[in-house]
């Protein structure tokens, strides 16, 4: 049975689309770090799952690849948030940000591509920021690092079509664990939203609803396109 493989299955976005996903008939392959964390999950959506560290290469290949020969579709949920001055940015902090977010993205299709080829038509979903398009102090690492997946983006949805495509969706903030320490103030998490045309901070949900369609059939005449979930901020200006 074809599968959809999701990358960073425990965290906040992962998750949420792997609810979605499966609660849209989908056989779920989630790979984690946190073996009770994606115990939990698993328990909770069925499908199979595998503990896995992106940064070790034969583990997390072997991982991708107890999803089994076919699989219909891979979301690479995996991302940091690393904001300081280009001043204190060491080269440890690039590489780093570099590996997780780009090399572990372009390692996930490596290994994934047989099954993807397999299932005669896949789907390959990458995650950006709206910091690469809209420019924001204290962002150098991840904006290099996020900038280099939307490249390896455009790269693998010409050299995949006709029978995969590869898209990439570009969040602004959004309420995650990972994003705690922005969010969890309230003041700073009221200030930040009023940045946003919208007037609020994402959710989980509202980034995982847009991934699960560009993962789905529906999504099958859109292939290279950065999408912006972002409460508009990428392109428009508050009124504030």
């Amino acid at each position: 049975m074809s599968s959809t493989i999701i990358i960073g299955a425990t965290g906040g976005i992962g998750a949420a689309l792997s609810r979605r996903l499966a609660a849209a008939g989908h056989t779920i392959h989630a790979i984690g770090r946190d073996p009770a964390k994606l115990a939990a999950l698993a328990a909770e959506i069925g499908g199979t799952s595998a503990v896995a560290d992106v940064t070790d290469r034969a583990q997390f290949d072997a991982a991708i690849k107890a999803a089994g020969a076919s699989a219909s579709g891979l979301a690479y949920c995996v991302g940091s948030i690393n904001l300081k001055p280009v001043t204190r940015i060491t080269d440890e902090d690039v590489e780093r940000d570099f590996r997780l977010n780009a090399l572990g993205a372009l390692h996930a299709v490596q290994a994934a591509l047989p099954a993807l080829k397999a299932s005669g038509e896949a789907s390959v979903l990458l995650f950006s920021t709206v910091a690469v398009a809209q420019g924001f102090a204290s962002h150098a690492s991840i904006g290099m690092a996020k900038g280099a997946v939307e490249g390896l983006m455009l790269s693998l949805a010409a050299e995949l079509a006709p029978r995969i495509r590869v898209n990439c969706v570009a969040p602004s903030l959004t309420k995650t664990p990972l994003a705690a320490a922005l969010t969890g103030n309230e003041q700073m998490a009221t200030a930040i939203a009023a940045l946003h045309p919208l007037q609020r901070l994402g959710a989980a949900d509202d980034v995982a609803a847009a991934a699960a369609f560009l993962l789905s059939p529906d999504a099958s005449w859109i292939t290279g396109q950065v999408i912006g979930v972002d409460g508009g901020r990428s392109s428009l200006r508050s009124k504030g």
